[in-house]
């Protein structure tokens, strides 16, 4: 008899407690296996062995947004990794190659590394689910239940678990401070900028305090400078296969502001204030209705965020262009972090963030407390009864207490 393998969460929330990337929340999946006759239902299974996983998926085809390249260009790469590690749920005793049973609800709690162990690739924080355009690259999750029934082939049931990463939320203080940075091309004018802040989500504004100074021991040739206009722009950098041999890099602009300045640089300096708003995907459709999302992947109000895979790293830059006569153009890339999150959306997830720490300090990893598993075996007393049936005199029929 073939077994039918579900996996069910804890009731009325998601399989994934806590917070991925966030160690005090203890990031984990938490659930059970339910085993049962995929068909009729008081014919018995044959159960040796069952294991659970959480298994990253990682692809990445570079030239799949692109029609004619994609059938000359390379085949798709991909690579299986398992997060953390497997989890025995269930054994047959020595000396008996399989188990009958009726059915089995088996407790798990798998955690997801949170980069305390040392670069293993096991031990580092896993990336978010992604699913660029295209399916240029893509990072999705899945729990991989193995069962081994008696002597037939191992078989894996796979459900998807979207994963998101919550340690680039624009709240942390750490993406509070200022930074700031300096560029000079041909050493008349310094360029220099400051940030207040380095993590935005869709539609934050981006706000950039700019700075173009002359040289004053070159004072003869910065006072013929005229600044004409400055630019200030955010890129996205995907650098497909970063940890191979040929790594390939892909610039785009996603918003670009210039304002037109005109004037002759002052001995003092010249300072300006310059913004954008980050730009933001709309998840509606042409009628106005979001659609059913992708079990695999969260629904994200930007198109990418900063990442970085195995195969695959995006990242992305604030740029300041000054444009200048008598003068080389001077070009500033300072990088900045992406969050999936508005600023609004961060705030309200500190909380619930500090409510999980609080939660997860009554965890103890290496014995998490699981409930016993229940197994119903076919030579348990009374065993039908767990599936609503009883012995009358030789025939099976329902039970009715």
């Amino acid at each position: 008899m073939t077994a039918f393998v579900r996996v069910c969460g804890p009731p009325n929330s998601n399989f994934l407690v806590g917070y991925p990337g966030i160690s005090a929340t203890l990031p984990r999946i938490e659930g059970k296996v339910e085993v049962r006759p995929a068909t009729g239902v008081s014919a018995p299974v044959s159960i040796s062995l069952v294991t659970i996983c959480l298994q990253r998926r990682e692809t990445i085809h570079p030239a799949a947004d692109s029609v004619t390249k994609k059938h000359l260009a390379a085949p798709r790469k991909e690579i299986i990794d398992i997060v953390g590690k497997e989890m025995l749920l269930f054994r047959c005793p020595a000396g008996k190659e399989y188990e009958n049973v009726y059915s089995m609800d088996l407790p798990f709690v798998l955690f997801i590394p949170f980069g305390r162990g040392g670069e293993e690739t096991s031990r580092r924080v896993p990336p978010a689910s992604l699913q660029l355009a295209s399916r240029t690259a893509e990072t999705y999750y899945e729990m991989v239940v193995m069962v081994q029934q008696g002597h037939q082939e191992q078989k894996k049931y796979a459900f998807p678990v979207p994963m998101s990463r919550y340690d680039t939320l624009s709240t942390f203080g750490m993406y509070n401070r200022p930074e700031s940075a300096e560029r000079v091309t041909d050493h008349i004018v310094t360029l220099g900028i400051s940030l207040p802040r380095w993590s935005y989500g869709p539609l934050d504004p981006v706000s950039v305090y700019i700075k173009l100074s002359p040289n004053l021991e070159y004072i003869s040739k910065s006072k013929r400078v005229t600044i004409q206009k400055i630019t200030i722009g955010i890129d996205e950098e995907i650098i497909y296969n970063h940890e191979g041999d040929e790594p390939q890099r892909k610039v785009k602009t996603l918003a670009k502001q210039t304002q037109s300045i005109n004037v002759r640089l002052p001995e003092a300096g010249y300072f300006t204030n310059l913004g954008l708003v980050f730009p933001s995907k709309d998840m509606r459709d042409s009628e106005g209705i979001i659609p059913r999302g992708k079990q695999a992947f969260p629904m994200y109000s930007v198109g990418s965020f900063s990442t970085v895979g195995s195969l695959y790293k995006i990242e992305y830059y604030l740029t300041v262009k000054a444009h200048m006569s008598s003068a080389r153009d001077i070009l500033l890339r300072q990088p900045i972090v992406v969050c999936p999150l508005d600023h609004a959306g961060c705030k309200e997830e500190m909380e619930a963030i500090e409510q999980a720490a609080k939660d997860a300090s009554h965890v103890k990893p290496d014995n998490p407390m699981l409930p016993a598993p229940t197994i119903v075996r076919m030579n348990d007393y009374n065993a039908l009864h767990a599936l609503g049936m009883t012995m009358v005199g030789t025939q099976r029929k329902p039970l009715i207490e």
